[in-house]
């Protein structure tokens, strides 16, 4: 289900015929542009400029490293997964708000249509017009929208079922990141211990070269009062 989402959101952006990038990039770790262009069976310039398009939305991420023998860098990529569910999920939610805006205006207003040159004209369109067509001369009839307003609903119905299919991938993808995040908070804590251990050897050392430093002196006291002895 998620990667059929992935790829929604690639078509959307770049178009439909390059959404398989979606899959070679879903990948835990960045993958080498050199090999998504191989694997798409693209010249490298046209991968760069998909990988661009994607990358204006925030949809893609990338890392350079510079090639040793070569000289030149080379660039790695990964698809952030909740950053393309948030905006399938805002462009869900405004294609909503566009079919509900036309089902009103379909339920509250009237149209009319040229029946012989299928053209649609609303009220103020059509009384311009004297209700009559430009084209062949035929006059208007009024629309019958029951048809268009059902389809429209539907269409509704599926965007909203989708919409919320799209919170519950991004909630999910939310707590595997946060999981990810108290690993690394809990092996940090883990390292802290070891370097206190450090710390408290560290004065032993100090009493150590105390104990050497009263012996030389007790040695230099013993020196100097045979010699005032002498």
């Amino acid at each position: 289900m998620q990667k059929n989402y992935l790829r929604e959101v690639v078509s959307i952006v770049v178009g439909k015929p390059a959404e398989n990038i979606a899959d070679i990039l879903d990948n835990k770790k960045h993958v080498n542009e050199f090999i998504i262009a191989k694997k798409m069976d693209l010249t490298i310039n046209q991968v760069r400029n998909l990988l661009y398009k994607l990358s204006d939305y925030g949809l893609v991420s990338s890392i350079r490293k510079k090639d040793k023998k070569k000289g030149w860098y080379t660039y790695f990529w990964k698809l952030e997964k909740i950053k393309c569910l948030d905006f399938l999920k805002n462009y869900l939610s405004k294609r909503i708000d566009q079919i509900n805006s036309q089902i009103k205006s379909r339920e509250t207003k009237q149209f009319y249509i040229c029946e012989r040159c299928k053209i649609e004209f609303n009220e103020e369109n059509a009384l311009l017009n004297d209700f009559t067509c430009n084209e062949c001369g035929d006059i208007f009839k009024i629309k019958d929208n029951t048809k268009l307003i059902k389809e429209l609903k539907k269409i509704l119905t599926r965007l909203k079922k989708e919409g919320e299919f799209v919170k519950e991938e991004t909630k999910k993808e939310g707590d595997k990141l946060e999981k990810a995040k108290e690993k690394i908070r809990k092996k940090e804590v883990k390292k802290k211990p070891a370097k206190k251990k450090i710390e408290k050897k560290i004065p032993k050392k100090k009493s150590v070269k105390k104990k050497v430093v009263k012996k030389a002196i007790k040695k230099s006291n013993k020196k100097i009062s045979k010699n005032k002895k002498k």
